[in-house]
């Protein structure tokens, strides 16, 4: 049985190996922009931004993120990795706020202020009802891009052109599309159908073995990490 300390150390590798200058901490950091880059994206459209500047944003975000090799006060013992980087965004959110204030004074033109503003909302945009919170939305990317993540590395396993055909014909039971009758998928690789049945459980089950791999990765304590899964499902069925 895997003991706490072991826990901490295998699962968390992800983000302690981001700390510092080696190859190896700089390559764990680039895989972590890499996972979280739509999710950032998905913040910064959410918050009023056009798509080419959302994108041109979350590259200085992650730019700086990389540039200082180091996740600065990201501690597994201090909770989730996806709560620390959102807080770090917006962090850095404020900052080019204040830069961009500060520049447009420098011109000799102040600006108008219209209101107030906070943190995730640059405050003179009227808000619209029918939109979710930038924060839900950030939650919904990172969800469904651990999903694609899990997703790619199960379809990695299946390495023969036998087993890729079985993986594309059972992958909508897991996708939640399947449009085809499981007598016809049976007949297609040449199953029964209590065959293809006990292969979709298998599936299913591998799949979240995966899911919670991926979760584990940047959430350090076991009790928060069936949190985590539990807060993907809730923000996926919002």
């Amino acid at each position: 049985m895997t003991s706490p300390a072991d826990f901490r150390t295998t699962r968390w590798t992800q983000v302690l190996a981001a700390r510092g200058e080696s190859a190896s901490a700089k390559s764990a950091l680039s895989d972590l922009c890499a996972a979280y880059y739509a999710p950032v994206v998905a913040f910064l459209r959410a918050d009023g931004r056009e798509e080419d500047a959302a994108r041109e944003l979350a590259h200085d975000f992650f730019a700086r993120v990389l540039e200082r090799s180091s996740l600065g006060g990201a501690d597994p013992a201090r909770g989730r990795f996806r709560s620390y980087l959102l807080g770090a965004l917006k962090h850095f959110l404020t900052d080019h706020r204040r830069r961009a204030v500060a520049a447009k004074r420098g011109s000799g033109s102040d600006p108008v202020p219209l209101s107030t503003g906070t943190d995730t909302s640059p405050g003179c945009e009227i808000p619209d009802s029918t939109t979710p919170p930038s924060d839900l939305v950030f939650d919904r990317q990172w969800a469904l891009t651990l999903l694609d993540r899990s997703l790619l590395a199960l379809a990695t396993e299946f390495a023969s052109a036998a087993e890729r055909a079985q993986f594309e014909a059972l992958k909508p039971w897991l996708t939640g599309e399947p449009g085809t009758p499981q007598s016809a998928v049976a007949a297609q690789l040449g199953l029964n159908e209590n065959a293809v049945k006990v292969a979709i459980h298998r599936l299913r089950r591998r799949f979240r073995e995966l899911v919670k791999s991926e979760i584990a990765q940047t959430v350090a304590d076991p009790a928060e990490q069936r949190a985590e899964l539990e807060h993907l499902i809730r923000v996926l069925a919002a």
